[in-house]
């Protein structure tokens, strides 16, 4: 399915200082990571160009370099699609995370004051308040968003820059996966809360580092476990 099709909107046209094939491939990624553009959704470039008010050219750039770094796959007599999740990479990614956000928590808690710890409250009851419509139906991609401002007032104060450095890593490459694991397992929502919850009075009652650091990973693992089990995939490789 094309852009058109979606009813995306175009970018402002104050945003052209960029070079149209950087403006494409922006717009593009930016479609794709926030679940506009669904996994298998075809990109017909001219009309991606059409709606960018650019020629092919610049569009066909920009799908290679998307193609590049796995957003976009070419198949024969289709054409470019957005691709989908790559089930091991996923798994690589929220490993990594689960080990590397643990540390940085628990490295950031005796840093963490009392202000921090409302806030991050302050956000995960806003979390709750956004699931009470409908617990399983809600917008994945918000409700991640709300998650990683949650979890960054946690690790933020990590002292370890490299550690913080492979956290704000881990982040992004799961934006590029494919925006939310929520879309797939709406009901981690719901756990996700209280386990943030329970992370919060970890942190607040002074508990040891490495109970905090166990209690983060545990946390990050058990939605990759339900990601796993919803999909039936089984790259090889045990979980944490």
């Amino acid at each position: 399915m094309s852009a058109a099709a979606h009813g995306l909107a175009a970018p402002p046209g104050g945003e052209r200082t960029a070079s149209k094939s950087q403006l494409a491939y922006e717009w593009l990624h930016e479609q794709i990571v926030a679940g506009a553009l669904e996994p298998g959704a075809r990109l017909v470039l001219s009309q991606v160009a059409d709606k960018l008010d650019v020629s092919v050219v610049p569009v066909r750039e920009a799908v290679r370099r998307l193609e590049a770094e796995g957003l976009v796959t070419f198949e024969r007599n289709i054409g470019a699609t957005v691709a989908g999740i790559d089930p091991t990479e996923y798994l690589y990614t929220m490993q990594t995370l689960s080990l590397v956000e643990g540390a940085a928590t628990a490295l950031s808690a005796p840093s963490i004051t009392a202000e921090d710890i409302a806030a991050a409250r302050e956000v995960n009851e806003r979390m709750r308040v956004f699931l009470e419509p409908d617990p399983l139906h809600f917008d994945p991609v918000e409700f991640t968003a709300l998650n990683r401002e949650f979890h960054s007032v946690l690790f933020e104060r990590c002292p370890n820059p490299h550690i913080l450095d492979l956290v704000h890593r881990g982040w992004n490459r799961l934006k590029a996966l494919r925006g939310s694991t929520f879309s797939y397992v709406p009901e981690r929502a719901t756990e996700s809360i209280a386990e943030h919850e329970a992370l919060l009075a970890l942190i607040e009652s002074g508990a040891p580092t490495a109970e905090i650091e166990l209690a983060a990973r545990r946390h990050r693992s058990a939605t990759l476990d339900a990601y796993l089990a919803h999909t039936g995939e089984n790259p090889g490789f045990p979980t944490l």
